[in-house]
C-alpha cells in the first residue's frame, strides 16, 4: 500500500525524505512515481529530475477529487512504487479550512500517512505532537513516523525510549548534511533548471540506506492494484493538424503542468518548444504560443537583448493566439524592474511594466466578465496565484501602434478564501494574460475555452 508522506508543518523535511526514498529506489532499479500534493511546480521538478517517471500534482481545489482520484490511479499503477509529497501541514488546505489539504488527498485515496518531524531541541515533546496529529481525524491513520535533525546516538536512543509503547513505526532517524539540503529561494526550492547544482542521486541513495529502514518503508510503496476502466474524459475536438502550438520552454519559463501537454497532444495539437533564452524567433508553422510563468525578473537583462524573440514575439501578436501565465504575462508589458532598480525592455504588447512586491498567494476563484479565449461571462472555474511581482499602470508606450489596445480588458475577476471579488488580467478575442495559473485539463470549460481559441484564424485581424 503506498502513502502520504506529511509532516507538522512545512519545512519538516517531505520533500528531502521523498528526493532520499526516490534516489534509493532508482539506484535499485526501481521505478517509482511519485506525486505531489498542491499546485508546486518547483518540488515537482525536483522530484522529477533524478531519472524516475515525471511527478505529478494531485489538487483537490484545481481539480476537483474525481480528476484527482482516477488520475492518481492511472499513473500509480504502471509502476511498482509509488508516493505522494504532502504540502504544508497535515491539514493545511483552503484558507483556515482542511479542504483540499494532504490529509484531504490521503483520506480521498484511503491510503496511509508517514510522518516527518523535525525533532531539534526536542524528545519527549515530540510525543504530545504526534498524540494531538493522531486524534484530530480519526478517519486518518498515520502508519510511520521519521525523525529528522537527530544527530548523536544519545537523541535517537532517548526518542527510542519516549517512543516504545506507541502504535506507530519508527521508519528512520536522519541526521543533518548540508550535501542533502535543497537550495531554496524566495519562491521555495530552486529549480533544477536554474542551478548549476543538481542532485547527487547516488549520495542521496547512500544516505537513505543508512539512515531509513528501507525494508520496512518499501511495504509502504507498493502501487495499488486496483483496476479502473478508461478515464479519458477528453471531449472530441474538431483539430486542425496544421494549427501548431508554440510553447515557452527552457530555464526562464518553465512552471507548467506536464498532463497539459500530454492533453493538447492527446486531443492531436501539434506542439513546438520555443526559447526565449536561446533568442529564437517563434517557429512559422505555430498559430497559438503558451508562456507559462517562470523567472523573468531573474534574466531580465537577457530576454531585453534577445531581440529576435522580442521582435518575433511582437510579430506574432498580430497573427496569433497568445496564452500567457504569471511570469509568461511580464514579458508582454513594456518594462520589467528588476530587485536593483534597473529597467529593461520587454516586448511592449501591453501597456504596464513589472516591478517587486509584496507576496500574492493561494487559491483563487475565478468569475468570467466576458466571453474570452480561456472564459465565457459567468462562467466559474478555479486557478492559483503565486509571485512576488506587480504590474503598474500604463506607460504609454507606443500605445497608438498597439492595434487592439482599445479591446483589451480583464478576463475575469478573482476571489481567495477571505477576500472580495476584484477585475484581474488583460485579454483581447485572442490575447489572455493573467498572474492565475490553470490546470487546463481537469477544467473541462476552460480546456474547451482554450482548444477552441487555438483553432480560430486570426491572419485577417487588424
Amino acid at each position: 500500500m503506498p502513502c502520504v508522506i506529511s509532516s507538522p508543518s512545512t519545512d519538516s523535511g517531505k520533500t528531502t525524505l521523498s528526493l532520499l526514498i526516490s534516489c534509493w529506489a532508482f539506484s535499485k532499479g526501481i521505478k517509482i512515481q511519485t506525486f505531489k500534493v498542491g499546485p508546486d511546480y518547483l518540488d515537482q521538478q525536483q522530484l522529477s529530475s533524478i531519472g524516475q517517471p515525471i511527478c505529478r500534482n494531485l489538487d483537490i481545489f484545481l481539480s476537483g477529487e474525481e480528476w484527482v482520484y482516477k488520475n492518481y490511479f492511472k499513473h500509480s499503477m504502471k509502476y511498482e512504487f509509488s508516493l505522494i509529497e504532502g504540502a504544508m501541514g497535515l491539514f493545511d488546505g483552503l484558507g483556515a479550512t482542511a479542504y483540499s489539504s494532504t490529509a484531504n488527498v490521503a483520506k480521498l485515496l484511503d491510503i496511509p500517512v508517514i510522518f516527518i518531524v523535525n525533532a531539534s531541541g526536542q524528545v519527549t515533546s515530540l510525543l504530545p505532537i504526534l498524540r494531538g496529529f493522531k486524534d484530530f481525524d480519526n478517519g486518518l491513520t498515520i502508519k510511520g513516523i521519521i525523525f529528522n535533525n537527530v544527530n548523536s546516538v544519545r537523541h535517537k536512543k532517548l526518542i527510542k525510549e519516549v517512543f516504545k509503547n506507541e502504535d506507530i513505526e519508527i521508519l528512520g532517524f536522519l541526521p543533518s548534511d548540508s550535501k542533502i539540503k535543497v537550495n531554496k529561494a524566495n519562491l521555495g526550492l530552486v529549480s533544477p533548471l536554474d542551478s548549476d547544482r543538481q542532485i547527487d542521486v547516488d549520495y542521496f541513495a547512500s544516505f537513505a540506506e543508512r539512515n531509513l529502514d528501507v525494508d520496512s518503508l518499501c511495504k509502504f510503496l507498493k502501487s495499488p492494484q486496483k483496476k479502473l476502466l478508461n478515464i479519458s474524459t477528453n471531449k472530441d475536438f474538431k483539430i486542425n493538424k496544421k494549427k501548431a502550438i508554440a510553447i515557452a520552454e527552457d530555464k526562464i519559463f518553465h512552471f507548467h503542468y506536464p498532463e497539459t501537454k500530454e492533453f493538447l497532444d492527446e486531443i492531436g495539437i501539434p506542439l513546438i518548444s520555443w526559447s526565449i533564452f536561446n533568442n529564437e524567433e517563434i517557429p512559422p508553422e505555430a498559430s497559438s504560443l503558451i508562456i507559462p510563468g517562470g523567472f523573468p525578473e531573474k534574466y531580465a537583462c537577457h530576454i531585453s537583448d534577445s531581440d529576435k524573440s522580442l521582435k518575433s514575439l511582437r510579430e506574432f501578436r498580430k497573427k496569433g493566439f497568445i496564452y500567457a501565465e504569471c511570469g509568461g504575462m511580464m514579458i508582454l508589458g513594456d518594462l520589467i524592474t528588476d530587485e536593483n532598480g534597473n529597467d529593461h525592455k520587454m516586448s511592449g504588447i501591453l501597456p504596464f511594466k513589472s516591478k517587486k512586491s509584496n507576496l500574492s498567494l493561494g487559491y483563487r476563484y475565478i468569475k468570467g466578465l466576458k466571453d474570452t479565449p480561456i472564459i465565457k461571462q459567468n462562467q466559474s472555474i478555479r486557478g492559483h496565484e503565486f509571485h512576488y511581482w506587480e504590474v503598474e499602470g500604463s506607460l504609454g508606450s507606443d500605445l497608438k501602434n498597439n492595434d487592439h489596445q482599445n479591446q483589451l480588458s480583464p478576463p475575469w475577476k478573482i476571489k481567495s478564501w477571505e477576500t472580495e471579488f476584484k477585475n484581474e488580467g488583460w485579454s483581447d478575442k485572442k490575447l489572455h494574460a493573467s498572474w492565475i495559473h490553470l490546470h487546463l485539463p481537469s477544467c473541462p470549460e476552460a480546456a474547451a475555452n482554450f482548444v477552441d481559441a487555438t483553432q480560430g484564424d486570426y491572419s485577417q485581424d487588424n
